[in-house]
């Protein structure tokens, strides 16, 4: 990318940043979690091999499965390939189907520009423009709504693989996307921090803060990775001490054997569910415990996986046998 180019992004991103979050606004105060309920899918994955299963005659791997399909999980919203309507749409429904049952949609949005450095989920949006009008129509989909947002997974802790101007156009992206998102009371933006072995505890706060951390909620830990949940929480502490106290919450979906030899992440064999998704943390700092990774949902086409994101019910089974519950 040449100086002239990011040079030109950047003007774009701060023009959209000017028309999509003219209005200042507080965020929601207090954890949105407290005493709220969270959506179990009877749609998902996991609930519809619960069904197959059974219809199967494999009654013993049904009632494994059930231990995925009875807990609440994320919803993440990438790209959109819905051929007919749009991705606007498809938020607006996806969000009045989660709030008619009378739960918090709990929302992963995983579409920034040269996702994931090329590897297994490689993807995003395909400009600067793309994405920031991609953000609008997720927040406009969400509308007035309660929501809760895990903004961009591995977007901050993964930042060394981009090149100086694409890092630069990243930090322009998140804060804007932090602007668009809490442009309203009604959306809790936690921005994803990584994990406690990904970066030091100064370097994430500090990209935190350069994305605009005061205006969101607060951070998002482990997401898709298994470390356990006291270590993920004493590096929350840490990071929170750095960035004004924040809160933040903890993805235990995969975490209840702990992390896999040599800190493996893609699909490692010997794992296990976590504590399902819950508010009661007994910590004031955690906010909740969250499956934000959809357990049994491939990591990538490492140790025989289908692609990023597929359901593998032999992986799922797996997860399932070695529950930490």
């Amino acid at each position: 990318m040449s100086r002239s180019t990011a040079a030109l992004g950047a003007l774009l991103i701060a023009g959209l940043l000017a028309t999509t979050a003219s209005a200042s606004h507080e965020q929601r105060t207090g954890n949105p979690f407290a005493g709220a309920k969270l959506f179990v899918d009877p749609g998902s994955n996991a609930s519809r091999s619960v069904r197959d299963l059974d219809a199967r005659g494999r009654y013993e791997d049904a009632r494994l499965i059930e231990k995925i399909a009875s807990h609440s999980s994320a919803t993440w919203f990438g790209g959109w390939r819905g051929g007919h309507g749009s991705f606007f749409a498809y938020v607006k429904a996806r969000v009045a189907e989660i709030a008619a049952d009378g739960s918090l949609p709990v929302l992963v949005a995983y579409n920034i520009p040269h996702r994931d450095c090329g590897q297994h989920s490689a993807g995003g949006a395909k400009s600067p423009a793309a994405y920031v009008d991609w953000m609008r129509s997720l927040k406009r989909g969400i509308g007035k709504r309660r929501a809760v947002v895990i903004l961009e997974p591995d977007a901050l802790a993964g930042l060394s693989c981009l090149s100086q101007a694409r890092r630069r156009q990243r930090i322009s992206l998140l804060r804007a996307a932090v602007r668009t998102l809490t442009s309203g009371p009604s959306i809790s933006v936690y921005i994803d921090a990584g994990n406690e072995s990904w970066q030091s505890p100064r370097k994430i706060a500090q990209r935190l803060r350069e994305v605009g951390i005061r205006r969101a909620r607060g951070f998002a830990l482990n997401v898709s990775n298994f470390y356990f949940t006291p270590d993920e929480r004493a590096y929350g502490r840490r990071v929170s001490a750095l960035v004004g106290g924040k809160p933040f919450v903890i993805d235990t979906s995969r975490n209840g054997r702990g992390p896999a030899p040599g800190h493996a992440w893609c699909n490692p064999p010997g794992r296990g569910l976590g504590q399902p998704a819950t508010s009661d943390t007994g910590d004031r700092l955690v906010d909740a415990y969250l499956w934000v990774k959809l357990p049994g949902e491939s990591d990538g086409t490492c140790r025989g996986g289908p692609r990023a994101g597929q359901w593998w019910l032999q992986y799922a089974l797996g997860l399932a046998r070695r529950a930490a519950f």
